[in-house]
């Protein structure tokens, strides 16, 4: 039986690769192999976990934040702070790179919608780029692995599906991101300063603009003060323990409709274009937590999370043996699968098997989320890479994309090596949040 459950997991993976659609392949494969093996009257359980799914007061924060996103993109934000970034460090040499990170990890913590973010500066400054002198490589790089922070910066679609998923606090999962994001991107602004220091052809500076500088302050401050202001009280409201994350997810909808108010872009054809883009996208990240509920209950049902958990914990290092073998798991289906697919089917088969080895959760869940940005950008089927190359200009080949986007990846992996030998890194914030609070 516990064989059988190996077989159905690499039936659902083999499809999955294959091409068919991620909920119908989950539900079609539990139903399949547990009708055979385990009888109809089984799935007799399969609507209370369902229902337990659909009530879930944690993941209303889903479509919540997916609509911030989705109304910030369509405000005209991102390009006020993509102009104003350009000005501010553009003479600099590599400064047109440092401003894409810096946006990106803007538009991270204020939107989170990845191909949005891909698309808008891809769109914007690709261009801008080539033109004066930006090898492509470099340029593509940039703006995919910025459009990516939005994976580990908080407010994280991901990381509030893998609060959901591994039973850890969504609100402290948020604080132990920050610090790893903000690692993340000064990797990211260290590495283009650096590279743009020994090969300066690769990464000229910008001509001066025209005007003085006189209005570029009074432009930092318009462009930088509401998304900061809108981050400010959706982490603030979570951080200080005012808010639960849902909530704070109502808050920042309801500021992202204001600041589209503001920059006068909030009309009815906007409006309705978030709404039908929110309904598509949480629809379907609740097709395929349904599917993954009934290919769950059917492999735990067969036993396949006993042998699984006697495989992982029969590895040599103990904790250190499995977390190794986990991320690398994780690193090399994220060349394959999307992060919501390993999410719902890989998490909550390694899930358990951490906290059987005393894993701290919260650590754990950090480690996932960094690893799973990873499958945005890795070939051939990162996601980041074919947002990217729709919005490039013509003469950007997919091999560019692919060699740009490398040293990228391996920060990444430096990045999630040094929180997993350092983790008080990610548990400090947490810890002090809690202090300050008095738990």
């Amino acid at each position: 039986m516990e064989v059988w459950a190996l077989v159905m997991l690499a039936a659902a993976v083999a499809l999955l690769l294959i091409g068919y659609p991620v909920a119908f392949t989950l539900g079609a494969v539990a139903m399949l192999f547990g009708g055979i093996a385990l009888g109809l009257d089984f799935f007799a359980l399969l609507p209370l976990r369902i229902w337990g799914v659909m009530t879930n007061f944690t993941l209303i924060a889903v479509p919540l934040f997916v609509f911030m996103g989705i109304v910030l993109e369509k405000s005209g934000i991102a390009e006020e702070l993509l102009e104003t970034m350009a000005r501010l460090f553009g003479r600099v040499r590599g400064g047109m790179g440092v401003s894409i990170i810096l946006v990106g990890a803007l538009l991270a913590a204020t939107t989170g919608v990845v191909g949005a973010t891909v698309v808008t500066m891809a769109v914007i400054a690709l261009p801008v780029m080539l033109r004066h002198g930006y090898k492509p490589e470099l340029a593509t790089g940039t703006i995919a692995a910025a459009g990516t922070l939005g994976q580990i910066i908080p407010p994280s679609i991901i990381l509030v599906l893998l609060g959901d998923v591994m039973g850890v606090p969504v609100g402290r999962l948020f604080m132990a991101a920050v610090t790893p994001g903000l690692l993340l991107i000064a990797l990211f602004i260290i590495y283009v300063l650096v590279r743009a220091k020994l090969r300066p052809e690769e990464a000229p500076a910008l001509p001066p603009a025209d005007d003085d500088g006189g209005s570029l302050w009074p432009q930092v401050f318009k462009s930088l003060i509401p998304p900061l202001f809108l981050v400010f009280s959706v982490l603030g409201s979570i951080f200080f323990g005012v808010a639960s994350p849902t909530e704070s997810a109502a808050v920042g909808a309801l500021g992202a409709l204001l600041l589209a108010a503001l920059h006068r872009r909030l009309n009815l054809n906007n409006l309705r274009a978030a709404m039908q883009s929110t309904t598509r996208m949480t629809s379907m990240v609740f097709m395929i937590l349904i599917g993954a509920t009934a290919f769950g209950l059917v492999f735990r049902g067969m036993g396949g999370d006993d042998l699984v958990r006697d495989l992982m914990t029969s590895l040599p290092g103990g904790q250190w043996g499995f977390l190794l073998v986990s991320m690398l798991v994780i690193f090399v289906l994220g060349f394959f699968l999307d992060f919501i697919e390993i999410c719902f089917i890989v998490v909550p088969i390694l899930a358990p098997i951490a906290a059987f080895l005393g894993v701290d959760m919260l650590w754990f869940a950090v480690l996932i989320a960094l690893n799973l940005q990873t499958s945005f950008l890795t070939p051939p089927f990162g996601f980041s890479l074919f947002y990217l190359k729709a919005a490039a200009p013509k003469e950007i080949r997919m091999p560019q994309i692919y060699r740009g986007i490398l040293p990228f990846v391996a920060i990444q992996l430096v990045a999630l090596l040094l929180i997993m030998l350092f983790p008080q890194l990610t548990l400090w914030l947490p810890d002090l949040m809690d202090s300050l609070q008095g738990f």
